[in-house]
């Protein structure tokens, strides 16, 4: 009986000695203490953090372009890609629920169609940290065409159909243009 708890006691003291002296722990330097535990992050709020940082990184940034040329072409930008409508129209009308096997949601047939309804350009004014300049503003009407098909698997299982769904969004592109000499490196600069 001795024999046993003291087998059990020695192989559950190995146990966790293998565990603890692992990688993260017992190392020699700085150490981090219980912070360098890994701690699960849900796939939700992971995912969540991805889509800001992939907006604010392509969409959310106004651009400084160099000065308009006199005589030349006064065009906004690219119209906004199909990611940007698309990530639109999901902060507009998020799909509900979303569990598999149990409440999905799908839009299938998906077409886009852009137009451009305003191209201006404002007077020039001092912005603080760019200097004098112009902003330039395009406002698109952006019309989503698609088929969605909600699938319920509880409590009574059913699928609805929806084959003529159609949002409107409107996007705004903004962006900034210099006036005046913009060459604030050259060699007449004194120091």
């Amino acid at each position: 009986m001795f024999a046993q708890k003291l087998t059990v006691t020695m192989s559950l003291m190995l146990s966790a000695l293998a565990v603890f002296s692992t990688g993260c722990f017992y190392t020699t330097g700085p150490s981090l203490g219980i912070l360098s535990i890994p701690i699960p992050v849900s796939a939700h709020a992971s995912k969540k953090l991805e889509d800001k940082f992939h907006v604010d990184e392509r969409y959310a940034r106004v651009p400084i372009m160099g000065p308009i040329t006199s005589g030349g072409p006064v065009k906004a930008l690219d119209p906004p890609s199909d990611d940007e409508v698309w990530r639109a129209l999901e902060r507009a009308r998020p799909v509900q629920g979303g569990i598999p096997f149990l409440n999905e949601t799908q839009r299938n047939n998906v077409v886009i169609v852009k137009e451009k309804i305003a191209d201006y350009i404002d007077p020039a004014r001092v912005i603080p940290l760019i200097g004098p300049a112009q902003l330039h503003h395009a406002h698109y009407k952006c019309t989503v065409y698609f088929s969605e098909k909600k699938i319920v698997s509880w409590p009574v299982p059913h699928t609805l159909h929806d084959e003529e769904s159609v949002e409107v969004l409107y996007i705004d592109h903004n962006h900034f243009h210099m006036v005046g000499n913009v060459d604030f490196g050259s060699a007449s600069t004194h120091y």
